[in-house]
């Protein structure tokens, strides 16, 4: 089983069942260039095989960049420090294994949900 999580918390997958058609699932190491996005897949699926391995992020934020607007997912190893560059980059939500939430509970990730107001580019536009 995983988590789904987002700005609100924990939540279940809501992704309806048999829908995984709609669903494309790129490597760490993949090139957004070569992904098709004519006709868009409904969900981007991005691994993350290790909490220490970033590419992932580079990869939503240049999908975003290619126009991609549906739902974009890092699947794996993304801990609770790096939900806010993960909403940075571009996802819309993190899925993490149960063990993972267990020894990240729900408050941890929702302590980084506030990841618009902290940022050094939001504190450098009001000075």
């Amino acid at each position: 089983m995983s988590v789904i999580v987002t700005d609100s918390g924990f939540a279940a997958d809501d992704w309806p069942e048999g829908a995984n058609e709609a669903v494309l699932d790129l490597a760490a190491d993949a090139d957004p260039a070569e992904v098709v996005l004519d006709p868009a897949p409904a969900m981007i699926r991005v691994n993350f095989p290790s909490f220490s391995d970033g590419r992932g992020f580079t990869i939503a934020r240049r999908l975003r960049v290619l126009g991609y607007s549906g739902r974009l997912r890092a699947k794996g190893h993304v801990i609770a420090d790096q939900y806010a560059m993960a909403r940075r980059s571009g996802f819309d939500e993190v899925e993490i294994s149960d063990e993972l939430a267990a020894r990240q509970p729900e408050d941890q990730w929702k302590f980084r949900a506030d990841w618009q107001a902290h940022d050094y580019q939001s504190r450098l536009r009001g000075a």
